[in-house]
């Protein structure tokens, strides 16, 4: 069997937007050259949230770019796209979605063993200006250790 190419595309503006307090996987439900597409590394979870809709749980903003050899049959890049969870889970979600202040985010895709495309999606809080900006210098101050821890060794 072929080394098959590990595809992980990261939203990093969220984890710096927002706090994260629970993660979720969800399958995501895709038509015609998505997959592709996705295979070849070609998609942004930039921007992207998750909203529900007749007890269904949709992500819109995530572009998912045209598939270079695509016929006219190609998929639309910004369409909102359903996401897979058991029933559980969504009701969690939703009860949580209502509270004032959190919303759910993509925050990863990835693709399985079985090679099925998968988003981590997170239930998050917005950060204020002035934590933002404490979130930056713990990243500073800890790779400054790091890097201090490093040089001793």
């Amino acid at each position: 069997m072929s080394e098959q190419k590990k595809i992980n595309i990261r939203n990093k503006r969220a984890t710096f937007d927002y706090e994260i307090l629970e993660e979720f996987i969800a399958g995501i439900v895709l038509v015609g050259t998505e997959i592709k597409s996705i295979r070849a590394g070609k998609a942004s979870l930039t921007d992207s949230y998750c909203y529900f809709d007749r007890g269904e749980l949709w992500i819109r903003g995530v572009n998912i770019a045209e598939y270079d050899w695509g016929t006219c049959n190609n998929h639309t890049p910004r369409r909102d796209r359903k996401l897979l969870l058991n029933g559980r889970e969504l009701e969690k979600l939703q009860r949580s979605g209502q509270d004032k202040g959190l919303t759910i985010v993509g925050l990863r895709m990835f693709l399985n063993e079985r090679g099925l495309a998968k988003v981590v999606i997170g239930l998050a809080r917005g950060r204020k200006t002035y934590d933002k900006r404490e979130h930056l210098k713990e990243g500073d101050a800890k790779r400054e250790m790091d890097k201090a821890m490093k040089k001793y060794k």
